[in-house]
C-alpha cells in the first residue's frame, strides 16, 4: 500500500524461505480446485465499430481548441477534495483509435488514526497529504497498464487515472478528527496534544470521476477496472458503482484487482475491517448499495470480502480478477502489523497466506472470478505485480533498462511458463477459458536482509 523512491519517477510514490503453507504446482493444482464444476461464462462478444468521435481528441499540436490525444490531462471537478481540503486532480488520457476505457486507481497506503494520517515517524500511512500536483502523472506514466506500448494489453484504450489523496483506499464518507494520544512539537490541543482534521472523502471523489465518465465516453465496447495496493482494493470496492453509474454505455467489462484483495472479515484481517468500519464509515457507504447486489448490506458489512461475490453475482459476464504475491511484505503489514504487535515475518505470512487461502476458495466457487498468485519478487517488498521490476533499493538498485524494456520481469510464474502480461491479455479475451494460477515454487530471492527492510517500513 505505500511508497518507495527508487530513484525514477514510475514509482517515486509507490512505496507502499520456505514453503511451509501446503502450497501447490501452477495452474494444474489451482485449477483442478478452480474448475470443480464451474459453469462455463457466456463470452461477453464486444461491438466495436462505433466511430471514435472526431471532437475527442486531436493529434495536431497547433489545434487548441480540442485535447491532445496520448496526453495526460488534469480534470478538476467542483466540491471533490482531498485529505486536507485542496481541490481533488484525476486525469485522463484520451485515445483516437478506441472507445475502449481503462480506470485505474491509485496506489498510496491507508490510514486511520493520528499516527498514520499525520506520518508519523515509523507509522505505515497514506500519499498525497498535502493533495495532487498539477504534475501528478510525471510519477506514473510509466506504470505497465498506463504505456502506450506494444507490451500493454490495453495500450490503446483511452486512460483515466483515478488519483488518490484521502487515505481511505478510494472507499471513505468520513470527516474525521484524529487527535494524538500523547502531546506532540506543535500540538493545538488540549495538553499540547496533536489535533488534524482528515477528508475521509474517497467515495464522493469516485462518484463524481464515474459521473465524468458516464458523460465523456457515451460508447464503451470494453472497460477495463484496474489498480495496484490502495488502488486494487479500490478498484474491487468500486466496481458495483462505475458498472452502475456508467450503465448500458458499457458493452463488455474486465477487473484486475493487483494487490488490494479485501479479504473475509472472520479471518486474521477481522481487527482491520472493524478499525476502517469506524474510521472511514465503510458501511455507510455500502448501504447505498442496498438492494442493487444479489449479496444484501447487512451481509456486506458482516464480512467485506463478500464483496467479491457480490459484483461477480451481479456481474456474471464480467471477467474479474485478483493478482498478488505470495509473500507479499507491504500490505500484508498494513493489515497486520499494528493489530498483532511483535509479529515475526514469517508470521505475518502466515496471517497473509490464512486469509489468501480463505478468498482463493470463494474465487474458485465463481464462475468468472480467477486469481493470479506468484510467488516472489525483491523489488517494492513483494508488492505490486503489474508494476515494472524497480530494484528494492539500497539493496537491488533500479536497472532502468529492465524497467523500461522487461516491464514485466519478475511477474511470471515458473511452472506455467506465463506471466502478468500474458495473464492479463487472457483476462481480456472472452474467447479463452479464464484460468487461476497459483506458484508453489519458492525462489532465492526472498533473504533476510531483503524481509528485515520491508519489516522496518522500507
Amino acid at each position: 500500500m505505500n511508497r518507495r523512491s527508487p530513484g525514477l519517477a514510475v514509482v517515486a510514490l509507490l512505496s507502499f524461505a520456505s514453503c511451509t503453507w501446503g502450497c501447490s504446482s501452477g495452474k494444474s493444482a489451482a485449477n483442478a480446485a478452480a474448475d470443480g464444476g464451474k459453469p462455463p461464462i457466456v463470452p461477453c462478444v464486444a461491438d466495436e465499430s462505433a466511430p471514435v468521435p472526431a471532437s475527442r481528441c486531436t493529434t495536431d499540436a497547433s489545434n487548441t481548441t480540442l485535447p491532445q490525444c496520448a496526453t495526460w490531462l488534469k480534470v478538476e471537478i467542483p466540491g471533490t477534495v482531498c485529505s486536507d481540503g485542496s481541490q481533488y486532480k484525476f486525469f485522463v488520457n484520451y485515445s483516437n483509435t478506441s472507445n475502449d476505457l481503462e480506470v485505474n486507481f491509485e496506489p498510496g497506503g491507508a490510514c486511520w488514526d493520528y499516527d498514520s494520517c499525520s506520518g508519523a515517524d515509523g507509522i505505515r500511512g497514506a500519499a498525497n497529504t498535502a493533495g495532487i500536483p498539477d504534475d501528478h502523472m510525471s510519477d506514473y506514466q510509466y506504470l505497465n497498464f498506463l504505456r502506450r506500448t506494444s507490451d500493454n494489453p490495453v495500450q490503446n484504450y483511452n486512460m483515466v487515472f483515478v488519483s488518490y489523496c484521502t487515505g481511505d483506499v478510494h472507499t471513505g464518507d468520513k470527516l474525521a478528527t484524529y487527535t494524538s494520544s500523547e502531546p506532540v512539537d506543535g500540538g493545538t490541543g488540549e495538553g499540547g496534544v496533536g489535533e488534524l482534521t482528515y477528508n475521509h472523502a474517497g467515495h464522493a471523489n469516485t462518484l463524481a470521476v464515474i459521473d465524468w465518465m458516464q458523460k465523456t465516453f457515451a460508447t464503451v465496447p470494453r472497460l477495463f477496472v484496474t489498480g495496484c495496493s490502495a488502488g486494487g482494493a479500490g478498484a474491487i470496492l468500486n466496481y458495483a458503482f462505475i458498472r452502475q453509474g456508467m450503465g448500458d454505455n458499457v458493452q463488455c467489462s474486465y477487473l484486475l484487482d493487483d494487490s488490494g484483495p479485501i479479504f473475509h472479515s472472520n479471518g486474521p484481517s477481522m481487527q482491520l475491517d472493524e478499525t476502517i468500519k469506524v474510521a472511514w464509515n465503510v458501511d455507510g457507504v455500502l448501504a447505498t448499495l442496498d438492494g442493487q447486489l444479489p449479496v444484501s448490506t447487512a451481509a456486506l458489512e458482516n464480512d467485506y470480502g463478500l464483496i467479491n461475490v457480490a459484483v461477480a453475482q451481479k456481474y456474471p459476464h464480467d471477467r474479474l480478477s485478483l493478482v498478488a504475491y505470495r509473500m507479499d511484505l507491504n500490505y500484508s503489514l498494513y493489515s497486520y502489523q499494528r493489530f498483532f504487535p511483535g509479529s515475526t515475518e514469517a508470521q505475518i505470512h502466515a496471517l497473509w497466506w490464512e486469509d489468501l487461502q480463505a478468498l482463493m476458495a470463494t474465487y474458485n466457487a465463481q464462475a468468472n472470478l480467477s486469481y493470479y498468485l506468484p510467488f516472489f519478487r525483491s523489488d517494492n517488498c513483494s508488492h505490486c505485480v503489474s508494476i515494472p521490476p524497480i530494484g528494492n533499493p539500497p539493496l537491488v538498485p533500479t536497472n532502468t533498462t529492465e524497467v523500461l524494456d522487461q516491464p514485466w520481469l519478475g511477474s511470471g510464474i515458473t511452472e506455467d511458463m506465463i506471466d502478468l502480461e500474458q495473464f492479463s491479455e487472457d483476462l481480456l479475451d472472452d474467447t479463452k477459458p479464464l484460468n487461476s494460477y497459483v506458484e508453489g515454487v519458492e525462489n532465492e530471492d526472498f533473504t533476510p536482509a531483503v524481509a528485515m527492510q520491508c519489516m522496518a517500513g522500507g
